[in-house]
């Protein structure tokens, strides 16, 4: 089976979030499952000149683009087994970062149709090509109304994942014509409430749609959470399927990690608290073995569940001996709230507005809990990094959180749930951990299970492979 998987980030080469991630580490998942797995990407200009070394020229085409045709450059890399071909026009892609142009919807549709014109200069020919968020959501499209039926390219299914429905490429009708190139019968495909939706036509073009967890599958079917596409995923709900993501294991390891004080595991977790007091020194707290310790990082945003933070952190801070560091950023009240509070309660809180990844390694090693209390999440990864490291998490039932993490209160959970978004059903849940915290012989035995939490790529790359398979047997 042959995968040819296409994103508009991937590490090791460019990333501005978790997309990065995945497409990073599934396609590494599924070679080592014997699955023909490529990625496909855009050879941005801030790419590493030193990776820019390794790739070698492959050829070059002409995209179409509606009326006019564009240049592009396919360059071949390879980094720990994997293929990646990335595709130059330095009209498009010669830019600072990756998003938040005001072209983004033509470097994307071109994009997405030189995925497709690519195949018959390259070596490989796709069984299935998995698309990722809107970015690329115009190649199930171009494939199902143009390249279907071509020579060379019958028979391949298309595959599209959502990462986050927030994000759905939605533009002005002006661009059929002028920039995406599509025939008129084809307009109903792609326009949706007025506009064009580059999401929606991934939804009703592609063969299988799939989101990063089961429950933020059925979430986005609920107009709370759909940001308007409940209506299209309620009429193909039969090809909406959720699998949840991984962490990378090898990078997110506590018995490897350079960046913590000291490396421990399940088998020998004692240095962990060497983690603690380390953490507690970078952020000038009082160094004390006997203090539970909670870490937040993440954006400091409203989604991510900061308003039920503001209501009630300061009253947990105030009446309990507990400590609370957090790194990020974000919308500014809550930055200048995390500020104010570390000013007011010097000796209890610690503030670091940005990211800073070496840092955010360190909460989650020498921190005791982890708190996200998120609004909606559609996979979320910082829970189950935090698990890794050993840090229990307090997370909202939603999305991935609710697939990943399971309420200690009956002796074989991993973490701390609430499930409605309350501030004071949060607060509750972080009493609950106190008390938790203080049984010492019962929080060790959490600490272990979360040590022992198995969230690797290997386990959802076979969920993929299943589907996979499942949608070529359908013929």
């Amino acid at each position: 089976m042959k995968v040819l998987y296409v994103s508009s980030e991937a590490l090791p080469f460019m990333a501005s979030g978790g997309l990065g991630d995945v497409a990073g580490s599934l396609p590494q998942a599924l070679r080592k499952r014997l699955i023909g797995c490529r990625v496909v990407m855009p050879m941005y200009d801030g790419i590493s000149q030193e990776l820019k070394n390794t790739m070698k020229f492959l050829t070059s085409l002409s995209v179409p683009v509606s009326w006019r045709r564009q240049y592009c450059g396919v360059f071949e890399a390879k980094v720990d087994g994997v293929i990646y071909y990335l595709l130059d026009n330095q009209y498009y892609f010669k830019r600072d970062g990756i998003y938040g142009y005001y072209d983004d919807a033509e470097r994307f549709a071109f994009f997405s149709r030189a995925v497709l014109e690519m195949l018959p200069y390259i070596d490989f020919k796709p069984d299935i090509i998995h698309c990722n968020d809107w970015q690329s959501a115009l190649t199930p499209l171009y494939y199902s109304i143009m390249y279907a039926q071509r020579e060379g390219f019958q028979g391949i299914k298309t595959v599209f994942t959502i990462h986050n429905i927030q994000y759905q490429g939605v533009y002005g009708k002006e661009l059929l014509n002028d920039v995406l190139g599509i025939p008129e019968s084809a307009y109903n495909l792609i326009e949706y409430d007025g506009n064009t939706n580059f999401m929606k036509a991934a939804i009703e073009c592609a063969n299988r749609v799939t989101t990063v967890s089961p429950t933020y599958a059925q979430e986005i079917l609920d107009p709370w959470y759909s940001h308007g596409l409940d209506t299209i995923l309620n009429q193909r709900s039969w090809k909406l399927s959720g699998i949840l993501n991984g962490i990378d294991t090898d990078n997110y390891n506590p018995e490897t990690d350079k960046n913590i004080a000291a490396n421990y595991s399940a088998e020998h977790p004692e240095n962990k608290v060497k983690n603690k007091i380390d953490l507690q020194q970078n952020f000038g707290l009082p160094q004390r073995e006997d203090v539970p310790v909670v870490g937040i990082v993440s954006r400091l945003v409203s989604h991510k569940g900061f308003d039920l933070v503001e209501a009630v952190l300061e009253e947990f801070v105030a009446n309990n001996d507990v400590q609370v560091v957090v790194l990020g950023s974000g919308d500014w009240q809550y930055e200048n709230y995390f500020k104010d509070l570390a000013g007011r309660y010097p000796d209890k809180v610690g503030t670091r507005i940005g990211f800073i990844p070496s840092l955010s390694r360190k909460i989650y090693a020498g921190s005791d809990i982890f708190l996200m209390p998120s609004k909606s999440e559609p996979c979320g990864l910082s829970q189950m990094i935090a698990l890794r490291y050993g840090s229990i998490p307090i997370v909202r039932e939603t999305g991935g959180l609710k697939d990943s993490i399971t309420d200690s209160g009956d002796g074989v959970g991993n973490g701390f749930t609430f499930s409605n978004y309350n501030a004071h059903d949060m607060l509750h849940t972080m009493y609950r951990a106190l008390e938790g915290y203080k049984n010492k012989e019962g929080w060790q035995i959490l600490v272990k299970r979360a040590l022992e939490s198995d969230f690797s790529w290997g386990r959802s790359a076979n969920e993929y492979i299943k589907l996979y398979k499942a949608l070529l047997k359908e013929g």
